[in-house]
């Protein structure tokens, strides 16, 4: 089956897509949405065939599990263990935006992103397309939209180029605003840790936490 793509600037084209993009979703398929940062190719976060299929369309191991992208704050209290009060703070501060926080996942869920050894990387983008299709769909396994060591995708059609009939349903939203990969906190250790540093800089984040910017940097003592 060939992929579809939809122009989200045109309303009814929005709203078509966005209704072909929750119906592949359901029938467990792959679809490539814009965020704020890089074009993502997503999947149901709790379908773990499509979430292979997701990295074996980027030819992507296991060892490298997939973010997950939620549409609205609230939706993380489901999915971690606990809500460490740094991640509050973070939240707080940076979203909807370009900040990936790493926190323990909550035991029950039976979702298999990759080997992420019980923890589970979550962001809310700032883009209306991306939050729409996220709201309808629920928690999406989103990783950038691009086969593994090449340039993330920052437009719909360099996406396809990369992707073709992999996906199903291509969101185009334009050109992604930051074109740049988000910035990632790990919460799961005794200090916040930048693993990378992206749109969001590592001085906003000492500042909102109260920290000097060079521990979050600092390698961790086992």
């Amino acid at each position: 089956m060939s992929a579809e793509m939809f122009n989200c600037a045109d309303p009814e084209q929005r709203a078509t897509g966005i209704a072909s993009a929750i119906s592949a979703l359901k029938g467990g398929s792959l679809v490539v949405m814009p965020t704020d940062t890089v074009y993502g190719i997503g999947a149901d976060a709790f379908d773990s065939e499509a979430v292979a299929a997701l990295l074996a369309a980027k030819g992507r191991g296991r060892n490298m599990p997939v973010p997950v992208l939620v549409g609205s704050w609230h939706t993380i209290q489901g999915l971690v263990y606990s809500v460490p009060n740094s991640a509050k703070e973070l939240i707080r501060a940076f979203w909807p935006g370009a900040l990936s926080l790493v926190v323990r996942q909550a035991p029950s869920l039976q979702w298999d992103l990759g080997d992420a050894n019980g923890t589970v990387m979550l962001r809310m983008p700032l883009h209306p397309v991306a939050i729409e299709l996220l709201r309808e769909v629920g928690p999406m396994a989103v990783s950038s939209a691009n086969i593994s060591g090449r340039p993330a995708a920052v437009t719909a059609g360099q996406a396809r180029d990369q992707l073709g009939d992999l996906v199903e349903v291509y969101l185009d939203g334009g050109q992604a605003e930051q074109q740049a990969a988000s910035t990632i906190v790990d919460l799961t250790g005794a200090h916040p840790r930048v693993l990378r540093e992206g749109p969001v800089t590592l001085d906003a984040i000492a500042a909102v936490l109260g920290v000097e910017a060079q521990t979050l940097t600092a390698p961790q003592a086992e």
